[in-house]
């Protein structure tokens, strides 16, 4: 994978997606980044058609021309508007392996993509087609909500002190290199609902919560040191609680406008499925949201 490769895009036309392809843009201008604009005629729309229409009906050609026509027209406006000479992708078939394949011949850095859609995108984190994309792609997605105004401002980065959560933090430099850094921690004492059903006394349990709290600042800290930040590059909050919650609650209460997480494991999208703090906050976060694992890129801080 190449750092410093493009950034793929893909869209399905709809509203969320072309959300997704202007921060894409506005990305690949800010970072000097080649930028790839991709869309993919789904093979199960191809199918009903044939089935319908039968094999080779005029109607097949015109859906995919016009695809064209409005993947042409929009690589045009994003230069219009943002200076972002965006390369075209057709594709048709099925859309995970497409995009997968697409991102490993680009060696592409990061996908973007629109946090819901009108068919496939929309698909993309519900079910199995997100499972199997991001495991697949082993690359950073960045799953957009908002509009892209303005540069971001203010990144909340979710850190479990993982390796992942090391690249997490060097994607949201790259990616933001001048936004205010909220860097989070989210602990909890180690069986604690235990310990007082067991009758384990007030003080000793403030003991384990003051154990655990300076463990999670000094984790913090030293992964931000490691990336080359000094205490006043960035805020540490350290908070006791569930880290889907907490995650959520301080990206609304601080006004972020892009929250960070690194996963590690077998594979991002397993948890996408299982109740994990990424889906949750896939799910809850207003904001767009980048989902960073631990066999992406290698990036070096911004200078």
């Amino acid at each position: 994978m190449n750092p410093t490769g493009p950034i793929l895009a893909a869209t399905d036309f709809s509203g969320p997606s072309r959300r997704a392809v202007d921060r894409a843009a506005r990305l690949a201008t800010e970072l000097g980044a080649a930028l790839s604009l991709m869309h993919v005629t789904s093979a199960g729309t191809l199918g009903e058609l044939r089935q319908w229409l039968g094999a080779g009906h005029e109607t097949e050609a015109r859906l995919i021309a016009d695809a064209r026509a409005q993947l042409g027209a929009m690589a045009d406006d994003l230069d219009a508007r943002f200076g972002a000479k965006a390369q075209t992708v057709e594709a048709a078939g099925a859309v995970v392996d497409e995009i997968a394949h697409e991102l490993e011949r680009l060696d592409a850095w990061l996908l973007v993509v629109g946090a819901r859609g009108a068919g496939f995108l929309r698909r993309l984190l519900l079910g199995t087609t997100s499972e199997r994309l991001v495991r697949r792609a082993r690359r950073p997605v960045l799953v957009v909500r908002q509009s892209a105004h303005e540069p971001y401002r203010r990144v909340l980065v979710a850190l479990d002190f993982s390796a992942a959560s090391q690249q997490a933090l060097a994607l949201a430099r790259r990616i933001a290199p001048r936004a205010r850094l909220l860097l989070l921690s989210a602990f909890e004492v180690p069986f604690l609902e235990k310990l007082r059903f067991a009758g384990v006394d007030d003080a000793t349990v403030e003991h384990y919560r003051g154990q655990a709290r300076m463990r999670a600042v000094q984790a913090l800290h030293g992964i931000a040191a490691g990336q080359g930040l000094r205490p006043q590059d960035y805020e540490a909050l350290i908070i006791e609680g569930d880290a889907s919650q907490r995650i959520v609650e301080q990206e609304q209460e601080r006004d972020c406008d892009l929250v960070v997480l690194g996963k590690h494991g077998r594979s991002v999208a397993e948890d996408l499925l299982l109740g994990s703090v990424t889906q949750h906050v896939l799910a809850e976060a207003s904001v767009d949201v980048l989902v960073v694992t631990a066999a992406s890129p290698d990036l070096a801080p911004p200078p």
